[in-house]
C-alpha cells in the first residue's frame, strides 16, 4: 500500500500522455507531452509551431502556466492521495485499519484517475471545437457545417491532411501500477488480517 502510493510521485516526473502531430510538411512529427501539472513540446518549438498552425483554424493556444485549473489542483490531489495512501499504509501495519480501507483508496484513486480522462476528454472536445470566426481558413465538413479538429484520446485520427496520435506515457503505467498495487494490498492484507484475527 505505501509502495503503491509513493509510486504516484512519479506524476511530478513522467508525462502522463502524447499527442503527435505528423504530415508531410513536418517529416519530423510535433508533439505535446501532457504533465500532472503542465504541457511540454516533444521538441524545444513544437508547442509554439503548433499553435501556429491552430492560428490558422481557429483554434486556441495552448494554455500555458496558470491558464488550466486542472495544472493547479490535479498535483494537490495527487499528494494528497499519496499522503493518505501513506497513512492508511501504516496504520494498516499497526492493525489499527483493516485491509477495507486499502480497497477504498484503490475505489476513490480509479474515480479520480477515471473523472481525470473524462475532463482530459472534455478539453480535447473543447480545444478542438471551439473555434475563432474570424479565423483565416474555414474548412466545411461534409455535411456543411465548420469543420471540427479533436484530437483523439486515444489511438489515431486522420485531421486534414495530419496525423494524429494520442496514446499513454509512462506516467499513466505508473498510475495504473500504483492503483494495482493497492488492490493487491488489499487481498493480502485481508488474508493477513484474518489470520491475525484467528490467532487472537
Amino acid at each position: 500500500m505505501i509502495a503503491g502510493s509513493l509510486l504516484l510521485l512519479g506524476l511530478f516526473v513522467y508525462p502522463l500522455w502524447n499527442i503527435m502531430l505528423g504530415a508531410p510538411q513536418y517529416p519530423d512529427p510535433l508533439g505535446m507531452n501532457i504533465h500532472v501539472n503542465k504541457l511540454v513540446g516533444q521538441e524545444e518549438f513544437d508547442l509554439q509551431n503548433i499553435d501556429n498552425l491552430n492560428h490558422y483554424i481557429g483554434m486556441k493556444k495552448l494554455p500555458q502556466e496558470g491558464e488550466m485549473w486542472e495544472f493547479e489542483v490535479f498535483p494537490k490531489v495527487v499528494i494528497g492521495m499519496v499522503i493518505l495512501g501513506i497513512l492508511i499504509g501504516l496504520l494498516g501495519l499497526l492493525n489499527v485499519m483493516g485491509p477495507g480501507w486499502f480497497l477504498f483508496w484503490f475505489i476513490l484513486m480509479s474515480t479520480l484517475g477515471s473523472l481525470g480522462v473524462c475532463d482530459f476528454n472534455i478539453w480535447l472536445t473543447d480545444y478542438g471545437s471551439d473555434l475563432d470566426p474570424q479565423a483565416s481558413l474555414k474548412i466545411l465538413a461534409p455535411d456543411g457545417s465548420l469543420m471540427t479538429y479533436k484530437p483523439p484520446l486515444l489511438g489515431h485520427k486522420k485531421i486534414l491532411n495530419f496525423d494524429a496520435y494520442s496514446y499513454p506515457m509512462t506516467g499513466a503505467y505508473i498510475l495504473f501500477v500504483s492503483i494495482f498495487l493497492s488492490l493487491i494490498a488489499f487481498f493480502v492484507g485481508r488474508r493477513e488480517w484474518g489470520r491475525r484475527k484467528a490467532k487472537s
